[in-house]
C-alpha cells in the first residue's frame, strides 16, 4: 500500500510531495472518483483523476511505488486514459489580456460576461 500524496508525486504527476499533498487538500486529486486526504492508501486497479496544469489527468494504477522514480519508469506505473489536450486553434482563438493591462474595466467586465453568456 502507498500513500494517494508520494503515489502521485513519485510517478511525476506533481513536482513535489508537498504540491500533492496540497492537491490532496483542495480536492484536485480524486481516488475511484471520490476526494481524498493526503495520507488515503491507493492500491492497484485503483483509478486516480488528478488536476495537473489546467488539464485532468485520469490514470489508473498498475505499479505501487513510494520513492520517486525515472520517468520511464513512472510511466509503467500506470495505464493514461486521460484525454487528450484540446487543438492548439481552440486554444489560440481563447481571448487573453496583454499581460500588465490592469484589472478590466466595468465595460470590459460586461463584456466579458456576454461573451460567456451570463
Amino acid at each position: 500500500m502507498a500513500r494517494i500524496d508520494a503515489w502521485v508525486w513519485s510517478v511525476r504527476l506533481y513536482k513535489t510531495r508537498s504540491a500533492a499533498a496540497e492537491a490532496c487538500r483542495a480536492g484536485h486529486v480524486k481516488l475511484n472518483d471520490a476526494a481524498v486526504k493526503p495520507a488515503q492508501t491507493v492500491a492497484v486497479g485503483d483509478r486516480v483523476r488528478a488536476w495537473v496544469n489546467h488539464r485532468e489527468h485520469i490514470v489508473e494504477v498498475t505499479e505501487l511505488v513510494s520513492k520517486r522514480v525515472g520517468a520511464s519508469h513512472a510511466r509503467q506505473c500506470y495505464v493514461d486514459h486521460s484525454p487528450p489536450p484540446p487543438p492548439k486553434e481552440v486554444l489560440a482563438s481563447i481571448p487573453r489580456r496583454d499581460r500588465g493591462a490592469g484589472r478590466p474595466t466595468k465595460r470590459e467586465r460586461r463584456q466579458i460576461d456576454q461573451l460567456r453568456g451570463r
